[in-house]
Formats: structure tokens, C-alpha cells, sequence
């Protein structure tokens, strides 16, 4: 409790917080306030009509919402349907009144999904292709003009109307592939704000920060670019650098002629500045202010001095040292909002991350929120970031158009974060489909062109594509497909594999590797699916091993799918980085289920739950796993929080495994000291706190006491022990298990004939409800899917009661429905399944 409480506090005192009012100087966000519908109008005027209660105007309905939003919140997980894909709209009214004499007003989209048109009243104003690039719409002249009409005062009481399409279409023509693992989103779900500037306004601000190995000299370059559409002639411009406290330590004032383009405005010498680092992320401030007779108008940008490099067949080193990358990935994509996070959601996400020891993070497959990349500075989290070019093939000109554009955006957007040091080109560009003709060679050319064009925008960072060899030699680092363990071979084969393909590249960096659990599944032999997979063979992802049928055996088909099977991958991975000397780093795929169109019958359907952490962020076992590895504050976790019944023969030894960081730790089973163990990362699994335990039939309890140097840490579990042998599900039991602020929890679970529960029983669950609540489903999660397949027996779901009368059921192919009727007393016995 201790910790979760320390933990949310920190979310709440985050320095790192960034407040409704972001730090660009006149800007507000427009959360509150709109109306959203899930369809296409007939044309803008059905969004601004007048209607009176009751006449045919008033239809179509529109609900209220609040921003982000997106269209997909509930149905990209809903098992029993395709996620929305098509236009949907957004409405509100904005009192605009700009400060500034002859001033500029703009709508100003940090992203939306995925391409979108802007109306003030009936005047189209702007539109964007992409779905995940920040732009500006100018709405200046379109408001003045509105404000003269009559409807300003009679219809709308001296508000503008704002309406905004979003169209999440299928098109071939744009990027990412709807053949892509992860879900193309609509809606306006990032933030959109309200920005008021004066006639002439720093546009952006380019601002270099070179540092040299050895951290005595930096070299600061700054460029201002200027948003001046009255073609205003000159501006005074003052540039300060603010050291990491916020003091002032240097300033430079000069007259800029010429507003055009990318002006250098400061060039300076940094003496010995304070290095930016995972450890210590120190950031300065670059402040530039554009004075001119019609106003001043100031945009203050965080730096950092870091000096890397990838060394050619051999590791990373940042400022002269050697960083062994310790990564993981993010999708935008959370329970109940879809890719509609809010900035709180967003930062216990990246705090998670940090909490674990990440100091590297791969967005995949796509520009990201400008709030993740200022917590990775922040945070100390180094990035790859990438267009999303992902699978499909290459399209014609307008596909090409829009990546350009893309790679274009996102490099100029991000430019000055220190934390980002990849440019990402692509993601699996061998995989074919959307096209005709997939030709390599066409490919290679037009990936040649992007690799060009991110050097010239950005010379300082390096390129790199995922899983694309005949393109591996046109970017600075590549990354190979390995997944050693899940999609082929045995993960014991990975150090093996990996030294492999680091020998083919000049610079080798390994990002995604890991496997799917089903969180709360666990077994009492998961890895004894790997006696049956072929070895030698290489550990690459090819055509059809994501598929849950066909090919050869494989761990991603034929395995357990349990977060047994996955701690020990994991483990037996990180044991081995520990002893790769020439590794640059990886990057687990990824930190957080998520959800996808392309996995349906997964055991949560339309998940890749590869994650660590459920799409909910309730912690898997492996979250403590990369906790025992890489971080120094003592932790200890007994593996099994989440699995409340084991099976063996009376007597039987049982392993039970302790993640820990510390030195040593003694393990307690029902009061008995098991004995102590010394913690060595080589002595696999859980680096050698392990104990084989005989268990009898009944309740357990066990403790760890770990210690690392005068620093002691504890944690505990219990579970029952089942001998009894149970034979295949012949009936279901549906029971009421809490009652909490009028949410209830239901707990199925699978007997056989014998009235023996079924721990391995892994059959597919439909909940239902009738009456006055609902079923919190479509969450993405295993407590929150109103389809799912059992995890040992058992599934649970919760459900809002609103105070009502409501009877769950439960059904299974091949065996008999069961009802329950919800108790609403929160003591006592709180349901009773109905035969």
C-alpha cells in the first residue's frame, strides 16, 4: 500500500507535469465542450443548422464528450465485431477573442485520426493527411469573417462554431498498412488547443546541442523559424539559455532582415555543461523571443548536451561510456480510451517504465505525443522514433508524398528533444500485400531517398529500419528479426542467434523479442512445449508464425501461452545480455498489451499481449523479472501473486521462484525457513532464488525476507495446493466473489464430472448481462473482456450495478449455460450460481 500510495503521489507532484496551459505562450486546451457523432454528415451545414427540439434537424444525434477522444474507445476489442473504420465529426463553440492587435488565431492539433478536415461555421479552413504529426490551422480571417454575419449574435450568442471531420477510411494509398499489427485509430485523440500569437511569432526553434565525448566543450546552434503571413520585414530577436536550475547564463540580442525560411539566430560555447543522461537528465532552456512594433511573442524549448554513438561492431557509449540500451516498446493504446490517453495516463505509463529500469524506448510504429517525448527527457529515456511505413509494400505518389511528409514533420517537431537519438525509416517493409507488384528494388530506392532526407534535415541522429534485410545496408543501425522462443527456435538459442546476425551489420541493435501470456495463466511445466520445436534453424519471424494454425511447432502456437513460460524467457534473455560485451541494447516488444485487428483469436481477442503489463496497467509477472535486472532499489517478488491455485502429487517438490535485486534472501513456507540463497544473475531461472519445496494438499503461505547491504525488503503470498486429478470441463460455476462502490466481480470457473476443478482448462468464456447495469468490457484486459479464454480454470469480469437487479450469464461451446442473479449486499454471502 506504502508504495502504491508513494507512487501516485508522484503522479500528482510530478515536476515533469504539464499543466492545461501548456508552456506555448498562448495556447489552451479545448478538452470540454464537444459533441461527437459516429458517422458521415450529408455536408457541413447539417453540423451548424439552426434546430429546434423535436423537428428532423435535430437528427442525426450527436453526444457530448471531452477531448482526447477517440472514435474506437469500446469496439477495437470487442470480440464480436471489426473496429470502426470510416468519417466521424466533432463540434463546438469557442469564444475567440485574441489580445493581440492584428494577432493571428490558430487551432493547433497535436494529432488526429487519420485525415481530417477543419470548418469554421461553413468555410473549410484546413485539412491534413496523417494521423499522428502535429499541425496548425490558421482560423484568423475565417472568424473575422463569421463575426460579421448575423448568425454570430442570433444562432450562436457571439460564439464560433468549430467543426472537425476525422475520417479513419481504408486507403491503400496511406501509411501505416491496415495489415499493420496495431489498430489505425479516428478521433481527435490527442490535444487540440486554442493558440493566440501576435502578427509576427516564432514558428519553431531548431536549437543543436553538440557536446564532445569527453563533456568539456558544448557547441549550441540555434535557428528561428517564423510564422509571418502578413510578410512583416524584420524582427528583434533575443535568444537566452537557461542552465537546468532556470538561471540565465547566456543571452544574445540581435536584428533579423529576413524572416524567411530557417534563420540562425545564436551560435554559442557552452563551457563543461551538465551532461544529459539516463542517470542524470540535466536539461538547459533555449528561450527566443521575436520583437516587432504589432507585439513580442516568446517559445522556450528544453535541450540537453549528450554525446553518442553506436560503435561500428561493437556497443553504444553515451558521453564516452559505454550504455548497455535497456528498452522496451509503446503503442498509444490504453483500456477503455483506445489511443485517446490523457496526459496523466500517459505519464504513469512512461513512470512505469523508469520504474522497472528502462532507459530505452523504441515508439513504435509511429510519431508519438510530444508529452512522451518530454518525459523521456525528463525521465532520462532515450528514443527511437519512427514514421509508420510499416508492412504492405510501397505505394504510388501520394504514399510517398505523405511519408516524405511524415518523416519530415516528425524530425522537425522533435528535433530539439536530447532523448532522441534513432530516426526510425520503416518497420517490416519486407512484408508484402497491399500492392500488385512488391519490388525490392523499388523499395531499397525509395528507402535510400527517406535515409537521405533524415540526414539532411538532422545530421546528428542515426537511421534505422526493423526487420527489412534487403535494406539493412542503406541505414546507420539495423535491426534483424529474432524471437528466439516464441516465433522459432528455443530461446536458450538467443545469445547464439543474435552474435549471428551482429556479424552481418556494421551496427546492430535488437529491438523486439519476447512472447505472449495470457496474464493470470500459469503452469507447473511451461517450458515443456520446447522438447517438440526444431533448433538450429535460425529464431526469425517469417510468413504465417503469428498464425494460431498451420506451419511447424512453434512456442507462439503450440505453447501454454502462461506467464510461466514468459518469466522464463525473459530471464533466460536478460542472464544473457548480462554477458554480451558487444551488444548495444535491445528493446522488449512491448511494455503494454495492446490492441490489434489482426489478432482475433487470441485468448483476449484483438490483443497482442506480449505486454508486461495488462492493457489496464495491472502488472504480469515479468514486470518484476526486468525489475530484478535492471534497477539498483532493493525489490523482492515471490512469482505467483495472480495464481491462487497449483497442482502437483502429495509430497510433490515445487519450485518457487523470487525476483529480487538483493544480495540474498531467505524463503518461509508456512512459518519454515526454507533456507537462504545467494543471488547470482547466471544461476538461471530467477538467478538462483529458487527452492524445491514439498507441498501437501491444503493452504499455503510463503514469505521471502531479502537483504542488500543494511537495506531489508519482504513480500508474501498464499495459495491452495490441489492433488486432486481432475478430467476435461463438464460444467461451469458462476459466483459473485466482491461488491465494491456498486461494482460487483464474477468469477467463473470449470469442473469436471467429479466436481474437480480444471486448472489447465483454457475454453473460451461469453459473459452476458441482463438488467439495470452492465458488463465493464471491451476493456483489452483479462478481467474486462466479455469473451476470453479461462487462465487456469477460471475468468473474471466486473460489473457496474448501478444499484439494480442484474443476472450474469456464462456460456461455453459444449457445456451448459449458467445464470446468476447479483447480490447487492457487500456482506455475507454475496452470489449464489443458479444450476
Amino acid at each position: 500500500m506504502y508504495q502504491k500510495l508513494i507512487f501516485f503521489l508522484s503522479l500528482l507532484l510530478s515536476p515533469f507535469m504539464l499543466l492545461a496551459q501548456n508552456d506555448r505562450q498562448g495556447s489552451t486546451r479545448l478538452t470540454n465542450n464537444w459533441e461527437f457523432i459516429r458517422s458521415d454528415l450529408g455536408g457541413i451545414w447539417e453540423a451548424v443548422r439552426p434546430v429546434k427540439g423535436g423537428d428532423p434537424e435535430s437528427v442525426p444525434v450527436w453526444s457530448a464528450v471531452t477531448l482526447p477522444h477517440s472514435f474506437n474507445a469500446q469496439d477495437a476489442v470487442n470480440p464480436n465485431t471489426n473496429y470502426y473504420q470510416g468519417p466521424g465529426w466533432y463540434r463546438t463553440q469557442l469564444e475567440v477573442n485574441n489580445p493581440h492587435a492584428q494577432g493571428r488565431t490558430l487551432l493547433h492539433f497535436e494529432g488526429a485520426g487519420q485525415k481530417t478536415d477543419v470548418y469554421v461555421y461553413t468555410t473549410k479552413v484546413g485539412s491534413h493527411v496523417g494521423g499522428y504529426d502535429e499541425w496548425t490551422v490558421d482560423i484568423t480571417d475565417a472568424v473575422e469573417a463569421f463575426k460579421k454575419t448575423a448568425v454570430f449574435k442570433s444562432q450562436f450568442k457571439g460564439k464560433v462554431p468549430i467543426s472537425v471531420r476525422c475520417d479513419n477510411s481504408r486507403d491503400l494509398e496511406l501509411i501505416p498498412s491496415d495489415l499493420s499489427d496495431f489498430m489505425l485509430y479516428g478521433g481527435l485523440y490527442r490535444y487540440l488547443n486554442l493558440v493566440y500569437v501576435p502578427k509576427v511569432s516564432v514558428d519553431k526553434v531548431f536549437a543543436s546541442a553538440q557536446v564532445d565525448a569527453a563533456g568539456k566543450e558544448g557547441q549550441l546552434n540555434v535557428k528561428a523559424r517564423f510564422f509571418n503571413p502578413a510578410k512583416i520585414g524584420a524582427a528583434e530577436v533575443t535568444v537566452k539559455l537557461l542552465d537546468p536550475k532556470g538561471k540565465t547564463i547566456q543571452q544574445h540580442k540581435t536584428k533579423v532582415n529576413s524572416l524567411e525560411g530557417d534563420v540562425p539566430v545564436w551560435t554559442a560555447k557552452v563551457k563543461k555543461p551538465q551532461l544529459w543522461s539516463p542517470a542524470s537528465p540535466m536539461l538547459y532552456t533555449v528561450e527566443v523571443t521575436a520583437t516587432t512594433p504589432q507585439g513580442t511573442h516568446t517559445l522556450r524549448e528544453k535541450i540537453g548536451f549528450r554525446h553518442f554513438e553506436f560503435v561500428e561492431k561493437g556497443p553504444f557509449h553515451l558521453n564516452g561510456k559505454r550504455l548497455l540500451l535497456r528498452g522496451t516498446h509503446r503503442h498509444e493504446d490504453h483500456a477503455g480510451v483506445a489511443n485517446a490517453m490523457t496526459e496523466d495516463q500517459i505519464r504513469a505509463e512512461l513512470l512505469m517504465m523508469k520504474d522497472i529500469g528502462v532507459n530505452f524506448i523504441r515508439l513504435g510504429h509511429y510519431q508519438q505525443s510530444r508529452i512522451v517525448l518530454d518525459l523521456c527527457d525528463s525521465l532520462g529515456i532515450l528514443v527511437w522514433e519512427e514514421i509508420p511505413w510499416c508492412r504492405g509494400g510501397l505505394g504510388g505518389d501520394i504514399f510517398k508524398d505523405q511519408a516524405r511528409s511524415m518523416l519530415t514533420n516528425m524530425i522537425e517537431q522533435h528535433y530539439n528533444h536530447p532523448s532522441v537519438i534513432i530516426w526510425g525509416l520503416g518497420n517490416e517493409n519486407d512484408w508484402p500485400g497491399d500492392f500488385p507488384e512488391f519490388d525490392k528494388e523499388k523499395i531499397r530506392e525509395f528507402m535510400t531517398e527517406l535515409n537521405t532526407l533524415s540526414h539532411k534535415l538532422d545530421p546528428s541522429r542515426k537511421t534505422a529500419i526493423r526487420r527489412c534485410d534487403f535494406c539493412k545496408d542503406i541505414v546507420d543501425v539495423y535491426s534483424p528479426s529474432i524471437w528466439a522462443g516464441w516465433y522459432r527456435g528455443v530461446y536458450t538459442e538467443y545469445k547464439e542467434v543474435s552474435l549471428k546476425e551482429f556479424n552481418r551489420v556494421p551496427n546492430f541493435l535488437h529491438v523486439e523479442w519476447g512472447g505472449d501470456s495470457h496474464a493470470r495463466r500459469h503452469s507447473e511445466n511451461p517450458d515443456n512445449v520446447l522438447g517438440r520445436i526444431d533448433t538450429g534453424k535460425g529464431a526469425d519471424e517469417r510468413a504465417g508464425d503469428a498464425s494460431l494454425v498451420g506451419g511447424a511447432t512453434r512456442v507462439s502456437k503450440d505453447g501454454d501461452w502462461s506467464e510461466s513460460y514468459i518469466c522464463n524467457l525473459i530471464d533466460w534473455h536478460l542472464k544473457e545480455q548480462e554477458t554480451m560485451p558487444w551488444l548495444s541494447g535491445t528493446a522488449y516488444w512491448p511494455f503494454k498489451d495492446f490492441a490489434t485487428p489482426v489478432r482475433p483469436e487470441n485468448p483476449v481477442p484483438f490483443m497482442n499481449q506480449k505486454g508486461i503489463v495488462e492493457r489496464d496497467f495491472t502488472k504480469k509477472e515479468s514486470y518484476y523479472v526486468f525489475q530484478s535486472y535492471w534497477t539498483e532499489k532493493p525489490m523482492a517478488h515471490i512469482y505467483g501473486h495472480s495464481w491462487p491455485v497449483r497442482w502437483g502429487e502429495e509430497g510433490e517438490k515445487k519450485m518457487i521462484k523470487v525476483y529480487s535485486n538483493c544480495d540474498e534472501a531467505e524463503l518461509f513456507v508456512d512459518g519454515k525457513s526454507q533456507g537462504v540463497k545467494k543471488r547470482n544473475s547466471q544461476d538461471f531461472p530467477a538467478a538462483g532464488l529458487r527452492w524445491m519445496v514439498p507441498l501437501s494438499a491444503g493452504k499455503h503461505t510463503v514469505k521471502v525476507v531479502a537483504r542488500k547491504g543494511k537495506a531489508t525488503v519482504t513480500d508474501e503470498i498464499s495459495f491452495e495446493y490441489q492433488t486432486q486429478k481432475w478430467g476435461k470441463p463438464a460444467k461451469l460455476v458462476l459466483e459473485q466473489v466482491a461488491l465494491e462502490n456498486d461494482t460487483a466481480t464474477v468469477q467463473v470457473r470449470a469442473y469436471d464430472q467429479h466436481n474437480v476443478l480444471c486448472l489447465d482448462a483454457a475454453n473460451f468464456v461469453q459473459f452476458g448481462l441482463t438488467g439495470d447495469g452492465h458488463l465493464i468490457d471491451n476493456q483489452g484486459t483479462s478481467t474486462g473482456a466479455s469473451k476470453v479464454q479461462l487462465y487456469n480454470g477460471r475468468a473474471l469480469i466486473k460489473i457496474a450495478t448501478n444499484k439494480g437487479k442484474n443476472v450474469v450469464s456464462v456460456t461455453s461451446e459444449g457445456l451448459p449455460t449458467q445464470l446468476l442473479q447479483l447480490s447487492s449486499e457487500k456482506e455475507g454471502k454475496v452470489g449464489e450460481a443458479r444450476k
